[in-house]
């Protein structure tokens, strides 16, 4: 664990706490038979994420013709994926405070996509899909632990984190450690598996760590997409560029990584109905 990291958790109070709702979520993805039925009742023990997920499932993206009115139908709406996904995103950023250095919505916007990458990415090389998308939720937080301490510099960094991936560069050079490095000791603190933590530790730079964690190596390249998409990029260009090591040494297909990002469209529209 890097000692640069755990400097942001040196006072108690600098921990969040996993919320109970989150952590039965996480714990759902290794439950083959899990219904919608279960997860709509677990997420209507907590009343502000019911409200979430109804407005969520009244939007004209999910609801075009009626009005949903029960956690049960709002879940056949969304779908299972979708339905346990977002209110895993709600759930963790509602236990992160707001801070001086990071625009609220733009960090979550950013953190989904992330996520929604990481699952694409992580299918394409035969990964768990679900552990990929929590991991890339997560990737970030880190960040937020270290605006609560320098948030003048970490604002910093984002004013200059112009360039997909540049990120783990800027706040090296300021921290000597990244966000994911304070992510990685996040999930240590809340007894994440350890081939996770590694893998938050990795993502800095997945080609020089030994062995190569290839759920490091699809965090790096889900954030690089979700910087380009910030940035009104071409995603895929934009890591073909940024990281063209991974690229050949995972032997990608960009041309069918593009077609799936297509597909998925704006994933991360759904953002503001969550954190309201």
């Amino acid at each position: 664990m890097s000692l640069a990291a755990e400097k942001f958790f040196q006072k108690s109070t600098a921990i969040p706490t996993m919320p109970e709702v989150a952590n039965r979520l996480i714990r759902s993805f290794d439950d083959d038979n899990v219904s919608l039925a279960a997860i709509a009742d677990l997420i209507g023990k907590d009343s502000g994420l019911s409200a979430k997920v109804l407005r969520l499932a009244n939007s004209a993206r999910y609801s075009p013709s009626h009005q949903i009115a029960s956690l049960q139908d709002a879940a056949a709406a969304l779908g299972l994926e979708t339905l346990r996904n977002l209110s895993l995103a709600a759930c963790l950023s509602g236990a992160f405070p707001n801070v001086k250095g990071l625009d609220r919505a733009a960090f979550w916007r950013h953190s989904i996509a992330t996520a929604a990458y990481a699952r694409i990415l992580a299918k394409m090389v035969h990964l768990d899909a679900d552990t990929a998308y929590l991991c890339g939720l997560m990737l970030r937080t880190g960040q937020i632990l270290m605006a609560l301490s320098e948030p003048d510099l970490v604002g910093e960094v984002e004013t200059l984190a112009v360039e997909p991936g540049s990120r783990y560069s800027l706040e090296q050079h300021r921290f000597d450690c990244s966000h994911a490095d304070v992510t990685a000791s996040l999930a240590s603190h809340w007894h994440f598996p350890k081939l996770m933590v590694q893998a938050f530790t990795d993502a800095n730079a997945p080609m020089e760590s030994r062995p190569f964690s290839l759920m490091a190596a699809v965090l790096h390249m889900a954030e690089v997409l979700a910087d380009a998409a910030q940035q009104h990029d071409q995603p895929v260009a934009a890591l073909n560029a940024a990281v063209p090591e991974l690229v050949e040494h995972l032997h990608l297909d960009l041309a069918f990584l593009e077609a799936k990002l297509v597909a998925a469209g704006d994933v991360s529209s759904d953002v503001e109905q969550l954190l309201h």
